[in-house]
């Protein structure tokens, strides 16, 4: 008899079809983000998409990387940043104490700056762009390799090489 009162409980039907109407929104959720998905694959495909065909974006290129090239090999030492950036101000703090005078390029101030941060962004091999920092002509690399040849002594005869230090 308790069991059959159990089975009539109004709260029991409740619960079986509240489970019920659960499992619709999810898949309804699911199917949305499904389609943000797609929408961010998009975005992201257009957004690498710059000018109107192949041939665009390589002459867009080919000029990004001229201009990066000579920035690059008419200075010992050139610093790409962003302003605001605390680990470009970092670099820049490290190359200034050791007595180089890098030529810095704030990106958010240059016209050229989104491509040129793509460009970066690329060398780098898809890690934090900025800061990019180059010796000699050279990618040496962000903050991480920078502090890193600081700490292991490399940094100043890199520097020395360069033209950028004179001890």
């Amino acid at each position: 008899m308790l069991q059959q009162s159990i089975h009539s409980s109004p709260d029991l039907s409740f619960k079986t079809f509240s489970i019920t109407t659960i499992s619709s929104p999810i898949t309804t959720i699911r199917s949305k983000i499904a389609a943000m998905e797609v929408v961010a694959k998009d975005v992201r495909s257009a957004a690498v998409r710059i000018g109107g065909g192949v041939d665009q974006q390589r002459t867009d290129l080919e000029s990004v990387c001229g201009k990066v090239s000579a920035i690059v090999s008419g200075n010992a030492v050139v610093v790409f940043t962003i302003s605001g950036c605390c680990m470009c101000h970092v670099v820049k703090q490290l190359l200034f104490g050791l007595g180089v005078g890098p030529t810095v390029v704030e990106l958010d101030r240059e016209a050229a700056g989104g491509p040129i941060l793509s460009l970066l962004h690329r060398i780098g091999g898809g890690g934090k762009a900025v800061p990019a920092v180059f010796v000699g002509g050279k990618f040496l690399g962000g903050i991480e390799t920078v502090m890193a040849c600081h700490i292991n002594g490399s940094l100043v005869p890199l520097l020395k090489n360069a033209g950028a230090l004179w001890l």
